[in-house]
This record gives structure tokens, C-alpha cells and sequence, in this order.
């Protein structure tokens, strides 16, 4: 199947004709073509874009959130085909697909229907100089939505919803890696009347398509979710153009395990925050960190549970654990598990790729557990991004403390304690966006997500999506 961009609510080949193979990770055969946008692909979709922009910038809220609600309900209807769709195009299993990525979508467009509502102008009473002040926050006007691999729908729904509900135009580019459900979001978007020309998505490579997106000079701000890498390439390109950006990069999450919590939980927590999506979520604990008291007891029963996950297709419904998303990134993942090796470090569990029944040219890997000694290893420094964990024991909170923020990242992080003044204390010294406690993954879509250091710029989710997708304007007037 050829998937084609979607420009000015039309389905369209590329303009140069440039093709690149779309694999199903899952068997590894190419299963259709997908474009690869050149610079005259994106200035067709900013142009389409541009001229929606003046119309749609001057919809009333309502209509506005009826529109999105609507997508919300279709995506949400379509639940199954995205599902199956989904899983095929990223190797994820249909499970997870049907669980998590394609409500979750739904769920996008439906908060945004309603936070555009209550997304409020402010007003400061000047007391004493007889003088008003009013904020406003208009739309930005053609805006870039860039977006990842791992959780495609999801995250380009993330990006799309609150660029769109604060009355921006759109020019998104969902990964070459996984663009059905992107694809597909196009045909929905007409089926529930989104103007034409509002949201244009092009496909293509990051160094071609994602690259004239984020060099255009008329596109004003840039969304991007992905490697810190490439993260700090835009950076460099949309700094000195002076556009408003938002950077949602890599993570090397610690969990941090005392011997005073739920033992149980957080077992079972633990082994879905190693290694759920194939370890391809950037909020994963790959760094697990665990009080040296109960560090043995923890290697035997967390390799006990993980022993226990089935490695499979994505459509069996006992799959615990699908294929990698790629050849390359299987490939990346196996030399980190070569490095281990050589730095010293213990393969407790795993390490190889699995010949899957119906699967047996796919890229399977099973979960991985290494121990090592030092949270200076490349193991514990830089994103691998798949299924493997590393391990090591602490001795104190001092220590615990140390070993989590020594890295370049700052994402997320997982405590695991029922000590109040630990908790209180941790959550404040960790150097992360988020902070999990006794839990992981619980989102409430009102709360800001982002990280800090070389996780990224910006905050996403909630308000926060929707002052970055907006500008402000404050006006003052002086009265007698």
C-alpha cells in the first residue's frame, strides 16, 4: 500500500516522486511505500496551510471544539482498524495498541476540545492609575508538528490537537518509520469536517521533509518529540530564526527502589516500566537503582517475572513483548548488550534475539538485565532505548540521590518508598521534569510533561500546550 501526503484535505503523491520502503517489523518485509517530502512537498502543504489560517483563526471556540470532539469520537470508533493498523506498522502488540495508543489518541482530542473552552484571557486591574490591562493569546498562525516512532499516533495526536484547537494551521510529519495511523488521522479529519487546509501532514525523512519544515521561514514555531541528537540540530537551525520552540527528547530514567515499600507493586510496576512498548518509551526506568538490603531478593524475583514474559507477534494475545521497530534499532540495541560485555557487566537475564513462531524475520529481542558497577558505564549514560535495564545497589538516600541525577538527562524518574520525609525530601532533589511515587505512567492530561537538562525545552499537556501554541498580547487602556 502507498500512503500519500495529506495537503489542503486532499490525498497527493509527492511532487518528485521520491518513494521510501515502509516495513512491517514484525515479519521484517516491506509492506508498501511511503513518500519521501522534498522542500516543494512542504511549501505546497505550508501554502494550503497559509491560506486556511485567516478562516480558521476566526472560528468561535464551539466550532472549534465540535470539530475536535468529533475526530475524538471517529478515532475512538475506529478503534480496532487503528489498533491493528498500529501494531503492524510498529511491531508493538495489538494489545498495547488497543489499550494504550489508540484511546489515548482519543483522549488527545477530546481534552483539547474541552481545555480550549476554559483557556481563559486575564485581566489586571491597574489600582490607583486608572488603567486596565487585557491579555490576550492569539494563534501563532503555521506552525510545525514533528513526531516519534514509538508511540506514533499517540504522540502526533499530542502534538496536533493543541496546535489546531488554539487556531493554528498545521505542517506535521509523523516518523518515516510508522506513518499508517498518521495517514489514516487525514481521512478522519475530513470525515469530521476539519476545514481543509488546517492540518497538512507530510511524509518523508527527517533530513529531507523534517528538514524543510523546520528551516522554513514562514513556519513560526516547532514541536518536536524525539532523539536529543536531532533535538539539538533544530535547535541550531530554528534558534537564530527566532521561533518559538518546544523539544521533547531522550530520557535515562532512574527507579529508585528502598526497602520500605510496597515489595509486590512495585515488582509488578517495575517490570512493565522496564520493558513495556519493548522498552521504547522514553519514560521507561531503564536505570533501576535498588537498596542494597533487599538488592538480592530483587535480582531473583525481577528475573523470575521478566523470565515469565512472552516474546511474540504482535496479533498473539499473549504477547507480552513485540518486535523492535526496526532492523537499525534492533542493531543499536544489540551493540549496547556488546558493550555491557566489555565494561564488565553481568547479563543476568537475555541479551539475545528470539526466532519467533509466524515472526522468524522480525526484529525480536528478548528482555535484558544487566548488573553493573558503575553508573559511569555507557550502559547508564547514554539512551538505548529497548529492552534492557541495568541494575545496581545503593547504600543510602545520599547515595541514591547521587546516582540518579548523574546523568545528562532529566526526564522522568520512579521512587519507591512509603517514607513520607523521603518522599517529601527525593522528589524535591531529583533533577527531573516528572517524578513518579509508587507508581509509573500515571498521567493526568491537565499537568505539564517535559524534562529538563538534555531531555528538553518546554512543557507539554494541559495550558501549557496552549500558551506555547499561542502568543500573547497584552494591551493597556488608561481611562478618566
Amino acid at each position: 500500500m502507498n500512503i500519500k501526503n495529506y495537503i489542503n484535505g486532499e490525498f497527493v503523491n509527492p511532487i518528485k516522486n521520491q518513494w521510501i520502503d515502509n516495513y512491517n517489523p514484525s515479519i521484517g518485509e516491506v509492506y508498501g511505500k511511503i513518500p519521501n517530502s522534498s522542500e516543494e512537498d512542504v511549501e505546497k502543504a505550508y501554502q494550503a496551510a497559509k491560506n486556511a489560517f485567516p478562516s480558521w483563526s476566526k472560528t468561535t471556540l464551539n466550532e472549534r471544539s465540535a470539530i475536535l470532539s468529533k475526530i475524538s469520537f471517529l478515532i475512538k470508533d475506529k478503534l480496532e482498524f487503528l489498533a491493528k493498523a498500529e501494531s503492524k506498522d510498529n511491531g508493538k502488540p495489538l494489545t498495547l495498541a488497543k489499550a494504550v495508543d489508540i484511546p489515548r489518541a482519543s483522549s488527545n482530542f477530546q481534552f483539547f476540545a474541552n481545555a480550549i473552552t476554559q483557556f481563559a484571557s486575564e485581566a489586571h486591574e491597574s489600582v490607583g492609575l486608572n488603567a486596565v490591562n487585557l491579555t490576550l493569546r492569539h494563534p501563532i498562525g503555521v506552525v510545525g508538528c514533528i513526531s516519534p516512532w514509538n508511540l506514533p499516533l499517540y504522540l502526533f495526536t499530542w502534538k496536533i490537537a493543541p496546535a489546531i484547537a488554539a487556531g493554528n494551521c498545521v505542517v506535521a510529519k509523523p516518523s518515516e518509520v510508522t506513518p499508517m495511523t498518521a495517514f489514516l488521522l487525514g481521512e478522519i479529519c475530513n470525515e469530521a469536517g476539519l476545514p481543509k487546509g488546517v492540518l497538512n501532514i507530510v511524509h518523508g525523512l527527517g533530513s529531507t521533509t523534517g528538514q524543510a519544515i523546520v528551516s522554513h521561514p514562514n513556519i513560526k514555531a516547532i514541536s518536536f518529540t524525539g532523539g536529543t541528537s536531532t533535538g539539538a540540530r533544530i535547535a541550531r537551525i530554528a534558534a537564530p530564526m527566532f521561533k518559538k520552540l518546544s523539544l521533547e527528547l531522550g530520557g535515562k530514567n532512574p527507579n529508585i527502589i528502598f526497602a520500605d515499600c510496597d515489595y509486590d507493586k512495585m515488582l509488578e510496576t517495575t517490570v512493565k516500566s522496564s520493558f513495556a512498548n519493548q522498552g521504547q518509551i522514553c519514560l521507561c526506568g531503564s536505570r533501576i537503582f535498588v537498596e542494597e538490603s533487599i538488592f538480592d531478593r530483587f535480582k531473583v524475583d525481577f528475573i523470575k517475572k521478566v523470565s515469565n514474559l512472552k516474546v511474540g507477534i504482535p496479533v498473539d494475545p499473549e504477547t507480552n513483548v513485540g518486535a523492535l521497530v526496526s532492523k537499525s534499532h534492533l542493531e543499536k540495541v544489540n551493540s549496547y548488550i556488546a558493550i555491557a560485555e566489555a565494561e564488565g557487566g553481568e547479563i543476568l537475564f537475555g541479551g539475545h534475539e528470539v526466532n519467533v513462531e509466524g515472526g522468524e524475520n522480525g526484529y525480536y529481542l528478548q528482555p535484558t538485565i544487566i548488573e553493573v558497577k558503575s553508573n559511569k558505564c555507557k550502559l547508564n549514560q547514554e539512551e538505548i532505548f529497548g529492552p534492557v535495564v541495568t541494575i545496581m545497589s545503593f547504600k543510602n538516600e545520599e547515595e541514591a540521590l547521587t546516582l540518579a541525577n548523574d546523568v545528562p538527562y532529566g526526564l522522568s524518574a520512579t521512587l519507591w518508598t512509603n517514607d513520607l520525609n523521603r518522599t517529601m525530601t527525593m522528589t524535591q532533589e531529583i533533577q527531573a521534569g516528572i517524578v513518579w511515587v509508587n507508581t509509573w505512567l500515571m498521567r493526568d492530561l491537565r499537568t505539564p510533561f517535559g524534562g529538563i537538562k538534555s531531555s528538553g525545552v518546554g512543557r507539554e499537556g494541559g495550558f501549557e500546550a496552549l500558551r506555547f501554541f499561542s502568543e500573547p498580547k497584552n494591551i493597556c487602556i488608561e481611562y478618566k
